[in-house]
């Protein structure tokens, strides 16, 4: 039965950690300055077309590539608008969480699908760029880095505060061992790219 006006405002709402407000402020950061910098260099290339941008490396290193492919603008624009947008959103969420304001849990919940869907896409953008493109893109990298433990960290939380409905054993799993998830993750990435790209830093 739908909630009445009045009941809505009465629903609890949730305050989570200073810790997770502290992490999303730092991924975002790293993560808004990233897609800053490529943004520069695409601006640089449609300006002009023969320009070699800071990150173009080697063969397997460069974000010149990256840029020129269909993966880099999947929607029918450039990627890098997601993140410009993207990432000081959740800056703006996460000085929201440092002041300890209480939120609905709905707005949990939105913070958990704009995580979740940045993750899926940057796992999605590894992949092409691992054993598609064939070439690496460092600022595009340094976003990975940033995403893995933001979507990792946010979900734990919402496991613990409720957000997310889980019983007590996934809720232990994790508060216990979220930290071996963005382990693992960097170390599968890392051995993809070393395994697909041995000559990738060397020349």
């Amino acid at each position: 039965m739908a909630l009445h006006p009045a009941d809505q405002r009465t629903q609890p709402r949730i305050t989570s950690s200073p810790a997770l407000g502290l992490w999303l402020l730092v991924t975002a950061a790293i993560g808004a300055v990233a897609s800053l910098l490529l943004m520069r260099e695409r601006i640089a290339l449609w300006q002009d077309a023969d320009y070699t941008t800071a990150c173009d490396i080697n063969p397997w290193v460069s974000c010149g590539l990256v840029m020129d492919s269909w993966q880099a603008s999947t929607f029918g624009f450039p990627n890098i608008f997601l993140g410009v947008v993207g990432f000081p959103l959740a800056i703006l969420v996460a000085v929201t969480i440092l002041a300890r304001v209480p939120l609905p849990r709905w707005y949990w919940l939105g913070l958990q699908a704009g995580v979740t869907f940045a993750f899926g896409f940057c796992i999605w953008l590894w992949s092409q760029a691992v054993y598609s493109i064939g070439a690496l893109c460092p600022y595009c990298m340094v976003v990975w880095a940033a995403v893995v433990p933001m979507f990792i960290v946010v979900t734990k939380s919402n496991i613990a505060n409720g957000a997310i409905p889980a019983g007590p054993g996934l809720r232990k799993i994790s508060a216990d061992w979220w930290w071996v998830a963005i382990v693992l993750i960097y170390l599968v990435v890392l051995a993809s790219i070393i395994v697909q790209f041995p000559n990738a830093f060397t020349g």
